[in-house]
C-alpha cells in the first residue's frame, strides 16, 4: 500500500475542499483559459495548495483502482451532476479523513463529533441540562455530561452558549484552555493559535492549558483572547460580536482583507484580496446567507471590482 495515502497531509480541510472543487471542475470538461489561469494561481499561491493537489490526485487514482460499487458509481454515473455528487463525497472522504484526522488536542475528528455544522450552516441545539448551544459555520463539538460536571469540547469553529441552570459546573474546552461559567451567555471561537471568549451576560473564568497563574474573570460586555500559555487583558466587545447567530456579519472600520477572510468562512472556494485594496475600511451589516450579494455591494460602496473566475475562485481588485 502506498504510504503517502495513509500519512497525515499537511494541509487544512478548507484547502482540501478547494482541491476537491478544482478536480471536479476539471472532470466536467476542459477548463477555459481564465479558469486554467485561476487554477494555476491557486496551485502556485502556497505550498499547502500544492500538497493538497498532489494528495487529491493520489486519492483520485486510488478511486479508479477500487472495485467498490460507490467508486464505480462516482466514475461512471450517467449524468455529470450525479457523477459530481458521488465523486465529491468520495474525494472529501478520501482527502478529508486524513486532513481532519486526530489532533493532539482533539479526542475525535470533527466528522465524528457529537454535533457539527457544515460550511455556511448554523445550528441551534438544546442540551439535556437546558443549555442552548449554537454552532457557527464549519464547527464541531463533543458533549459529555455526567453526575459531576457538564463538559463541552469545542473541536473546531465557533459556538454560542446560554448556560442552563444546573448545580454541576459547566466547562467549555478549546485547544488552548478551559472556560468555566455558571449561568453565562457567551461566545467561544477557536483560531489557529488562540481562542477568543466573548461574554454577553453573567461571567466566565479562563484557564489556559499550561499557564498556572490565577485565571482572569471576564464580565458581561467583555471579551478576551487566550493561548495555551497565557492571555490578553479583557477588553470591550467588538462591534457585531455574536451577530452571526442572527445570520448577520456586522463590522465597523474593518480592513477589506480581514472582511473577506471572515466572509470566506461562510462560502465555498477562495476569496482573494488584492494588496492594493487590502487596507480599505468597511463598515455595515451584511446577511451571511447571500454572500454573492455582499460581493456585489462591495463594488457599489468601495472602489473595487469583483472578478469571478469560477464559483470557487473570486478576486477583489482595484477598480480600473
Amino acid at each position: 500500500m502506498n504510504p503517502h495515502l495513509n500519512a497525515q497531509p499537511d494541509f487544512s480541510n478548507q484547502v482540501a475542499e478547494q482541491a476537491v472543487h478544482w478536480l471536479i471542475e476539471m472532470q466536467d470538461g476542459p477548463l477555459s483559459p481564465r479558469q486554467q489561469q485561476a487554477w494555476q494561481q491557486w496551485h502556485d499561491a502556497h505550498g499547502e495548495h500544492q500538497r493538497a493537489w498532489a494528495h487529491i490526485q493520489r486519492v483520485n487514482q486510488r478511486l479508479r483502482s477500487l472495485s467498490s460499487p460507490l467508486a464505480h458509481a462516482a466514475l461512471n454515473a450517467p449524468t455529470a451532476s450525479g457523477r459530481r455528487q458521488v465523486l465529491k463525497l468520495l474525494l472529501v472522504l478520501g482527502a478529508g479523513s486524513a486532513a481532519w484526522g486526530l489532533r493532539e488536542h482533539n479526542p475525535l475528528p470533527p466528522l465524528l463529533a457529537d454535533y457539527s455544522s457544515a460550511l455556511g450552516q448554523r445550528r441551534k441545539l438544546q442540551l439535556s441540562d437546558g443549555s442552548l448551544l449554537q454552532l457557527n459555520t464549519s464547527s464541531a463539538v463533543d458533549v459529555r455530561f455526567d453526575g459531576q460536571q457538564r463538559l463541552i469540547r469545542l473541536l473546531e469553529g465557533e459556538i454560542m452558549l446560554s448556560a442552563g441552570k444546573d448545580p454541576r459546573p459547566l466547562l467549555v474546552h478549546s485547544a488552548q484552555g478551559q472556560v468555566r461559567t455558571a449561568s453565562g451567555h457567551l461566545n467561544l471561537r477557536q483560531f489557529k493559535g488562540h481562542s477568543q471568549l466573548a461574554v454577553y451576560s453573567g461571567s466566565a473564568s479562563v484557564e489556559s492549558a499550561t499557564h498556572t497563574v490565577a485565571p482572569p474573570r471576564v464580565e458581561a460586555g467583555q471579551q478576551l483572547d487566550f493561548r495555551s500559555n497565557g492571555w490578553d487583558a479583557p477588553r470591550p466587545l467588538d462591534a457585531g460580536s455574536g451577530a452571526w447567530s442572527e445570520g448577520m456579519l456586522v463590522v465597523a472600520h474593518m480592513r477589506l482583507a480581514d472582511f473577506l477572510d471572515e466572509l470566506g468562512r461562510y462560502r465555498r472556494g477562495r476569496l482573494n484580496c488584492d494588496t492594493q485594496v487590502a487596507d480599505l475600511l468597511i463598515s455595515g451589516s451584511y446577511p451571511l446567507d447571500d454572500s454573492e450579494r455582499i460581493l456585489d455591494l462591495l463594488q457599489v460602496s468601495l472602489p473595487v471590482r469583483v472578478r469571478r473566475f469560477t464559483r470557487y475562485w473570486v478576486n477583489v481588485e482595484a477598480r480600473a
